[in-house]
């Protein structure tokens, strides 16, 4: 359950890394509201994963699906250079959140 909750608060803080950027500097009231929902939500998920799992793990692979889902998201929808150099160090984070899950006692 732990680790469901973990990735879904990854998932959370790929929404508010995204709506950073649509929020215009916190001057839009519609996207910084959702951005901050998700913060909370996002922070909140970890909080409670990190109940049993190692808290190193879990804020790594938190902040490591926040990192890949958000450059992802910025080369989809925000045109960012989907360049072969970016795209490998995306697999390597990725790589490195399987391995921490792969070889996580919990």
């Amino acid at each position: 359950m732990s680790w469901w909750l973990l990735l879904l608060a990854g998932l959370f803080e790929i929404v508010w890394a995204v709506g950073l950027k649509y929020t215009e500097g916190f001057t839009r009231p519609w996207p910084t509201l959702i951005t901050v929902i998700a913060m909370v939500l996002s922070m909140g998920m970890l909080g409670i994963a990190v109940k049993t799992l190692p808290v190193g793990t879990a804020y790594a692979v938190w902040t490591g699906v926040g990192a890949v889902g958000t450059v992802l998201l910025g080369i989809v929808l925000l045109g960012e250079p989907a360049a072969v150099g970016r795209l490998i160090c995306v697999a390597l984070i990725l790589a490195g959140i399987l391995g921490l899950k792969l070889l996580s006692p919990s």
